[in-house]
């Protein structure tokens, strides 16, 4: 197949007429985004313990120089700021390292030592930051931790900064909303295959970086790949007012569930006068859909939680930081972005409810849905990571669901059976093909986009249209200003020229498997059963959990995995098999792979009836699939 494809004529005159219509002469973000410079990591580049890189900020490096015809200069701009890496001073006694990971680590100093807020996505990487600001601030200890929400990149490099045992003994607590854990590990393990194999797309994780490959992902540049941990909380945060003291810095919470994250908090530090918002105000539209996959978040009670913190906490701030991107400084300033934020969520919430009400589907409200000059002209709005258009379909989707009520699209084939029957209407694969070259040479990519795949989805075999359709992919990359579409266009396009690259990373890793509650254990397992293959099966086991004081019974029957407390004095059938053991040997004993004979062998498990009955519970569960094709049926 040929080589990767150079922008066409169209996209140039796109990108070159975005440079007249967005307002470049502002620059302030570039004066935020440098003030408190300190030092910055040299070089850029954090390695584990092998001396694998899990970090390469410098290899963005080529985001110095001009914007290149294949970017779109607004989405160029917002990744040479991402790409300012180091560490920072936010406002007396906190300080922020930014550009070592998609997020960025606060730093707050107490009376004895420092409080981490989010301390990124890897072990390796939280390290390096705060081995940054130790190199520069003293040897100060870490006498506090915070995880503001849910997602990975807010939590998975706590061990980098904090010893479980640290923890564990009280010495260092753990704040974080309620609800983060069970989140937490829900997301990355519920549906986590499927969510990481899309995130190969979404982060173009195996693109090339530069102006031809990935430039970034608009919220930060991407995650790094070291050592994802997690240390369970220790103190919960239940209700917006409620007020802690760590290490003598005093905070105020404000739970804002089902935001950004369904567990997830700001909080305002009165004796700085600085509001930390989380990510629920960035330096972009997020996501009510990340396109990797999740459940589609709430823009109403996201618009009112910002108003929440506005008049709560913002009057009387002279900072507002997030855990992406760089500050906002000075009350007037902070309010008005917070205030532009909240109208953002909001338009978009109120004007998808206006014309679904009118009868117009997701798809059609998404097409014409403009906002009002004031949003559309702050690049704080701009649709880097979010955008309008899928933010719009998941507003639908979350009021209707699916199905946009036309009897038509009720029933629709399969992809493939759909693909076979379009194209043997259209002509034929040679017809099909002859017409989107034109079609291409014309300019009008998305068509081409969805004709061509109808061909590949009919004959995964024919080459000709899958090098059509990378050509297709790559321009409508190079013309998107949002990164994460620019990210899965081109990463489709490599994968139709080089073949499935599958998943690189990791999902689950031990640290947040070890976090999962026995409900979660049984209930992610009970996803990969095959159905038609456990009709039959009837399987009743206990499991009595030592370090627990309970037992738990656990029922195979009808394809369906049931499992419960089982009731004080309940007359309940005997089981075929009762398992004593603690709720960690059950993590490895069921999500690990490990040889359960071996397990018993070593008395961490005791069998009171056949064990073999176990082993005709896992001759039913199916393995998650992490290299399934996306371009390709």
């Amino acid at each position: 197949m040929p080589e990767q494809t150079q922008p066409t004529s169209r996209i140039i005159d796109q990108n070159a007429a975005a440079v007249q219509e967005l307002p470049f002469a502002n620059t302030v973000d570039q004066d935020d985004a440098d003030r408190g410079f300190i030092a910055a990591l040299e070089p850029g580049v954090v390695t584990d313990a092998s001396g694998k890189t899990v970090w390469d900020n410098d290899s963005y490096g080529f985001l110095r120089d001009s914007c290149p015809a294949s970017v779109h200069p607004s989405l160029w701009r917002q990744c040479g700021l991402n790409i300012k890496q180091g560490l920072y001073l936010v406002t007396e006694g906190i300080y922020q390292v930014r550009g070592l990971d998609i997020s960025n680590m606060t730093l707050v100093e107490g009376e004895r030592g420092v409080i981490v807020i989010d301390p990124l996505v890897s072990a390796e990487t939280a390290a390096a930051a705060l081995a940054l600001y130790r190199s520069h601030r003293g040897d100060r200890p870490v006498t506090g931790l915070i995880y503001t929400h849910s997602h990975v990149d807010h939590f998975g490099g706590a061990l980098g900064v904090l010893s479980t045992e640290d923890a564990a003994a009280g010495r260092c607590p753990v704040l974080a909303p309620a609800g983060f854990l069970e989140h937490a590990v829900a997301e990355n393990v519920y549906a986590g295959t499927a969510m990481a194999r899309r995130a190969v797309y979404m982060y173009g994780a195996v693109l090339p970086r530069g102006p031809l490959g990935q430039v970034g992902s608009g919220l930060g540049q991407t995650n790094s790949i070291g050592t994802v941990t997690l240390i369970p909380p220790t103190l919960d945060i239940t209700h917006t007012g409620q007020e802690e003291a760590v290490d003598g810095v005093r905070m105020i919470f404000q739970l804002t569930p089902g935001t950004e994250a369904p567990a997830e908090m700001n909080f305002y530090f009165p004796q700085r006068r600085a509001l930390c918002m989380a990510e629920n105000a960035t330096h972009t539209l997020h996501n009510l859909l990340t396109l990797r996959g999740a459940l589609v978040r709430d823009p109403h009670v996201w618009a009112r939680y910002i108003t929440e913190a506005i008049n709560l906490y913002a009057h009387d701030s002279d900072v507002v930081f997030a855990s992406h991107h760089w500050p906002t400084w000075g009350t007037g300033r902070l309010v008005e972005y917070l205030a532009l934020q909240r109208d953002l969520y909001a338009y978009l919430h109120d004007q998808t409810l206006r014309q679904l009400n009118q009868g117009l589907v997701g798809s059609e409200i998404a097409e014409t849905l403009q906002l009002p000059p004031a949003i559309a002209g702050a690049w704080h709005a701009r649709g880097y990571y979010g955008s309008v258009s899928h933010n719009v379909k998941a507003i639908y989707q979350r009021y209707m669901g699916w199905f946009d009520g036309n009897p038509a699209h009720l029933w629709e084939h399969p992809p493939v059976a759909n693909a076979q029957r379009h194209v043997e209407f259209m002509g034929g694969a040679d017809e099909v093909l002859r017409k989107a070259q034109h079609a291409f040479e014309q300019g009008d990519y998305r068509w081409v986009a969805q004709v061509v795949n109808y061909v590949i989805f009919g004959d995964p075999a024919n080459e000709e249209a899958k090098a059509l359709q990378a050509r297709c992919f790559e321009q409508l990359g190079y013309g998107a200003e949002n990164a994460t579409w620019r990210n899965f266009y081109l990463m489709g396009a490599y994968e139709l020229r080089h073949g499935n690259v599958g998943t690189p990373m990791a999902v689950g890793s031990p640290t947040m498997m070890a976090a999962l509650t026995v409900e979660q254990i049984f209930d992610a397992l009970s996803l990969r059963i095959n159905g038609p293959k456990a009709w039959n099966e009837r399987f009743v086991s206990d499991w009595v959990f030592t370090d627990e004081d309970r037992v738990h019974r656990v029922e195979l029957r009808n394809g369906v995995l049931v499992h419960y407390d089982r009731p004080a004095g309940g007359a309940l059938p005997p089981p075929e098999v009762t398992f004593t053991l603690t709720r960690p040997a059950l993590v490895r004993l069921l999500l690990t792979g490990e040889d359960p004979a071996q397990l018993v062998a070593a008395g961490e498990v005791a069998v009171e009836g056949e064990l073999a009955g176990l082993g005709r519970l896992v001759t039913v569960l199916d393995a998650p699939d992490p290299g399934f094709a996306i371009v390709t049926p």
